[in-house]
């Protein structure tokens, strides 16, 4: 009973490798990112796509002072089209696998990271946390 989780987390971690190994811009990406958390802490092995979940989906009270998640502008369900609450501007799916321009250009992933970290948490994200984002992204 208990190997079934086991394969699974090595299934999605393979998913996600073989997913960055397409692009090796974002491979390097996701690779900066993982010495960046491994020097900020020994014992980390990986990203986590159920943490990034966790973050995604967690409100918070935002830079302007009302609480926010990064739900509340891409959706829940990020594989479709939502709408920015405070602009009412359209935002294409985030989900690479219904997005194709999604998660390709690590310039434009650090921009969006940094800028919605900040509007969401009122910080930049640390490289655990934008790796578990991207590898929660990645999963849908």
């Amino acid at each position: 009973m208990k190997i079934y989780p086991l394969l699974l987390g090595l299934g999605l971690t393979l998913t996600l490798s073989l997913a960055y190994d397409a692009n090796p811009k974002m491979q390097t990406y996701i690779g900066n990112l993982k010495n960046e958390a491994k020097k900020l802490d020994p014992n980390f092995t990986d990203f986590d796509a159920k943490r990034g979940e966790q973050i995604f989906l967690s409100e918070h009270i935002g830079k302007r002072g009302e609480p926010i998640s990064c739900a509340s502008c891409h959706g829940k369900e990020i594989t479709k089209e939502a709408k920015n609450v405070h602009t009412n501007k359209r935002i294409k799916p985030l989900a690479p696998s219904v997005n194709s321009e999604r998660l390709t250009e690590p310039k434009e992933v650090e921009k969006w990271l940094k800028r919605n970290f900040k509007d969401v948490y009122n910080r930049e994200g640390s490289p655990l946390e934008k790796g578990d984002v991207l590898y929660y992204i990645q999963t849908k």
